[in-house]
């Protein structure tokens, strides 16, 4: 049984990470945020401790390492900007990190913990869990055999609305400085998994970037990649917002719409098992999201065209 602590326990995907420890029979020992709103905590580990002050949660972390009892793990589920704060700490204490999505908002934070892991030995493991999707994994085994036959170059839609309220923008996430954007809160995972489907990217055109959605074209190798991202409710399908849905994710592939409705319960609880394994993915293989997200938020924008995604067209017209 490993000893896990957990920063960000009141976050939204703190619970995620909760029945991941326990899916995996692990124990979560110690748990922090500057928040108490934290009763999750019952239904998974009533025993862990609970601090509100990140010294006060250190103290408590050096003192089991002092009695022989030094954590295993921290995992991370905090603000996107203190992630890199985070890990190091981890690092530094003597444990696996394993990070929620982004990683980290800049690049070269990145590169400087490759450097801290080879210091202290220990490792760092991002949850890219969309990589492990149903869907996902039937997609690549299209691609495989779209390549195998030798036909033309592939052509992809990618779509994701994710509504959230008026409170997103008066949060830490509503921050470009803080959060990475649109393109880090909700795209990271899917440019994760498009690099990881077709390789480096070989071009990246922008046609609009907003605080509340952002639109683009991927040029790879052998594929054209035209993206949606969304947080804004009025941008839904009708027929999806009629029934009360406040999510919508599509892939499509060659006009073939891909089923991407369900699937994600247990992917924490996956990618915690590949972790415990040492097969979880780590710094190198998240570096190239985060450096396309970067990019995408530092470039200018093109503006509507023919090759722009499906939805851009429609909110034109």
């Amino acid at each position: 049984m490993s000893r896990f602590a957990l920063i960000g326990a009141a976050g939204y995907v703190a619970p995620r990470h909760l029945r991941a420890i326990k899916d995996t029979s692990n124990d979560l020992v110690a748990a922090l945020d500057p928040n108490d709103t934290v009763g999750i905590l019952d239904s998974y580990f009533p025993q862990a401790r609970f601090f509100t002050e990140f010294e006060r949660f250190d103290r408590y972390v050096d003192l089991l390492r002092r009695r022989g009892e030094s954590l295993d793990y921290v995992s991370i589920a905090s603000p996107n900007y203190l992630h890199d704060s985070h890990i190091r700490f981890a690092l530094r204490v003597g444990a696996t990190a394993v990070c929620e999505k982004p990683l980290v908002v800049n690049p070269w934070n990145a590169e400087a913990l490759l450097e801290i892991e080879q210091e202290t030995g220990r490792r760092v493991f991002t949850i890219l869990q969309l990589r492990l999707h149903p869907s996902i994994v039937e997609l690549r085994k299209r691609v495989a055999e779209w390549r195998a036959a030798g036909r033309d170059r592939m052509e992809l839609e990618v779509t994701y609305i994710a509504s959230r309220g008026n409170w997103y923008f008066s949060s830490w996430k509503g921050d470009e400085a803080k959060s990475g954007g649109i393109v880090s809160n909700i795209g990271i995972h899917f440019f994760d998994v498009l690099i990881s489907l077709f390789g480096s990217v070989e071009e990246s055109e922008v046609t609009f970037l907003q605080a509340d959605s952002a639109s683009g074209l991927l040029r790879f190798d052998d594929a054209n990649v035209r993206w949606f991202l969304s947080v804004n409710g009025k941008h839904l399908p009708g027929e999806v917002a009629a029934k009360g849905e406040t999510t919508f994710r599509s892939i499509s592939f060659q006009g073939e719409e891909i089923e991407f409705s369900d699937g994600f319960a247990d992917l924490h609880t996956q990618s915690y098992s590949r972790i415990l394994q040492g097969d979880g993915f780590g710094i190198a293989e998240a570096l190239p999201s985060i450096k396309l997200a970067h990019d995408i938020r530092k470039a200018v924008p093109h503006g509507l065209s023919s090759s722009s995604h499906s939805f851009v067209h429609l909110l034109h017209d």
